[in-house]
């Protein structure tokens, strides 16, 4: 079993406690169908979870997705605008929809201000930030999304229903 290169720090996105006796990280690609696929089961495993789960979420934007890579950026700069988990969900909401002219129309729905947003998406930190998010999956072992790491250990189950990944979870016993 393989087990995660890059531990968990403040500078990832976390949603959930802290302290929560569950880790669950997610290497995704907006735009990967897959990754789509696993979106609403780990919103149904943080529904019943709850306070049990802190759910983290490191991009990994395949090259081969021609939108991947500014919805990647995209979120990172609307996290630095206090809305990264609105943006994120809004992505894999409306995954047909990434190129640019829709995350601007995603960026007002959200309330940010646009100008300020396009002036952010250039800057070098977003894609140093990509780069080191994917440095990490690979040495992590992988080159495809999504990839889940429950407790830091890669979890191979079934991530298209809830139910595996939720005995798994259990099996853990904590």
């Amino acid at each position: 079993m393989t087990t995660l290169f890059v531990p968990v720090t403040a500078e990832d996105h976390i949603q959930g406690d802290a302290n929560a006796p569950v880790e669950l990280v997610m290497y995704g690609d907006y735009e990967c169908p897959y990754s789509g696929k696993a979106y609403p089961v780990i919103k149904q495993v943080q529904q019943v979870l709850g306070s049990q789960l802190k759910f983290i979420f490191r991009n990994f934007p395949l090259s081969f997705h021609p939108h991947a890579l500014h919805a990647a950026i995209s979120a990172e700069v609307v996290g630095d605008l206090g809305k990264f988990w609105e943006m994120h969900d809004t992505l894999y909401e409306n995954q047909s929809q990434l190129d640019d002219t829709h995350i601007i129309v995603y960026v007002e729905r959200l309330g940010l201000d646009t100008k300020k947003f396009e002036a952010l998406f250039p800057d070098s930190k977003y894609i140093a930030k990509m780069k080191k998010d994917m440095e990490g999956a690979l040495k992590s072992g992988f080159n495809g999304t999504p990839v889940f790491y429950i407790n830091g250990m890669k979890y191979n189950g079934d991530y298209i229903e809830k139910t595996e990944m939720l005995a798994y979870i259990q099996a853990l016993n904590v």
